[in-house]
């Protein structure tokens, strides 16, 4: 069987996701709170690590992305923690035959800083995922919206097997 066939027994998937600060909320990163640092917009809690997550694992299993899962525009997910998208992404998952192996996260953005708590987000979210989840973050040298300290983006890959 050629690894490109859609039988394939491993897949990957790479999701983005990306969201502007918004003081006026708490942040919410990597399934943690960030006390003292401005939040991120969106209709939910806007946690873009758990979001790009969402869309690689998604992705990988060729079952759409997190807008097919949980609409933006829904009422019940105003507010929601991004956290339960990922468990129902990976229950989506399971139920057509598939679990993770791994996932690896970049976040790209200015604040805050993120090495200090790496290990915690990184166990949270392997916790959450039930498999390895390396986060890694990195600054665009003052250049773009990331740069100017408008928000965050991430970039997520997922490797997934035939359970």
């Amino acid at each position: 069987m050629s690894i490109a066939s859609p039988d394939a027994d491993l897949r990957i998937g790479t999701g983005v996701d990306v969201h502007a600060y918004d003081p006026s909320s708490p942040l919410r990163l990597a399934g943690l709170d960030w006390p003292g640092e401005p939040g991120l917009s969106g209709h939910s809690d806007g946690d873009v690590v758990c979001h790009a997550m969402v869309d690689a694992l998604l992705s990988a299993a060729g079952l759409g992305d997190i807008g097919g899962l949980v609409g933006v525009d829904l009422p019940e997910t105003a507010g929601a923690s991004s956290t339960g998208f990922v468990t129902l992404a990976l229950a989506r998952l399971s139920d057509a035959g598939w679990r993770p192996v791994n996932v690896s996260v970049q976040l790209i953005g200015q604040h805050p800083k993120f090495s200090p708590r790496r290990a915690e987000a990184e166990a949270r979210m392997s916790e959450l995922v039930g498999a390895p989840v390396s986060l890694g973050a990195t600054t665009s040298d003052h250049l773009g919206f990331t740069g100017r300290g408008e928000g965050i983006a991430a970039i997520a890959n997922a490797l997934i097997v035939r359970a």
